[in-house]
């Protein structure tokens, strides 16, 4: 792909990009909106602002270096994301849901911090797993730098948040039950109970069946931890805002979550987790089956 880079700034043309869509579709949650409607992020131990107007996208604070070997898979830039699109243009309802979000893409984001960050958000609201995982960072996480003004912190290492104090998640972390099992599961990666190297070769079905070991993984979870570190594309989480979309604009009636990912797999096949990223930030800026 072309792009320029110069003072610090990586900018590039692309359509199918739109960082409100990106960040506010629920699969990341160390970003920050700021005055100039820009975004700032932070991931893999760095600090990006990123801002887009028509169709150019600036990113600052990057390096050429960092660019390639870092941004352009985070943001999955080397997919042609409108050949997607027309694979799943076969019914209405995905047209008008991928007009809406048509610059969403789907993160890939590093595995311990995105296993962490979906055990906090389970019957949790966005804005309490942003400031949980903003102060597990600030307690337990190295210091990056600054950048317009503000202090930024890494997102910590399993080894660190095995030794972490369950009370101290709880009362400084605020994360609520979730305490241990943010603990818990540090420490089975510490162990290698689960090996976290291993894992990034594992399939679909072994992946599912070693994250649903952890402590408060249940199939949501999991789903989202597959498709959004692992690279899944096929898995289709289904949570509350998915199954009021999937109900009300496909099924017409209530059903369970098991008969919803059924019907997905479907419909949507192999592109599932782009579909429910689609109908999830769809469904839920337009209050569908609310």
């Amino acid at each position: 792909m072309e792009y320029i880079a110069k003072d610090n700034k990586i900018i590039f043309r692309n359509q199918s990009f739109n960082p409100k869509h990106i960040f506010e579709c629920g699969q990341a949650f160390r970003w920050e909106r700021n005055d100039d409607e820009s975004y700032t992020n932070v991931a893999f131990g760095r600090v990006i602002n990123v801002s887009k107007k028509d169709d150019i996208i600036t990113l600052d604070n990057v390096n050429e270096e960092d660019f390639n070997n870092i941004w352009m898979d985070y943001f999955d830039l080397n997919r042609d994301y409108e050949a997607i699109k027309e694979k799943l243009s076969n019914n209405e309802t995905m047209r008008e849901a991928m007009d809406f979000g048509y610059g969403i893409r789907i993160l890939n984001q590093d595995h311990f911090e995105t296993i962490i960050s979906f055990i906090i958000s389970a019957n949790n609201q966005i804005p309490r797993i942003k400031k949980s995982i903003d102060i597990i960072s600030r307690e337990y996480g190295q210091k990056i730098g600054e950048y317009r003004g503000k202090t930024y912190y890494s997102f910590p290492n399993f080894e660190t948040l095995s030794k972490a104090k369950v009370e101290d998640m709880r009362e400084i972390c605020r994360v609520g039950f979730r305490d241990k099992r943010i603990v818990e599961t540090s420490q089975m990666i510490c162990s290698g109970e689960f090996h976290l190297e291993e894992s990034k070769n594992y399939d679909s079905s072994k992946l599912y069946d070693e994250l649903i070991k952890f402590p408060g993984v249940g199939p949501k979870v999991a789903s989202c931890i597959m498709l959004f570190a692992y690279g899944k594309s096929e898995t289709f989480p289904v949570d509350v805002w998915i199954k009021r979309v999937m109900e009300s604009l496909y099924i017409g009636h209530e059903t369970s979550k098991k008969n919803i990912g059924i019907l997905a797999k479907d419909i949507f096949g192999d592109y599932g987790g782009f579909a429910q990223q689609y109908l999830f930030y769809y469904g839920r800026e337009n209050k569908i089956g609310k």
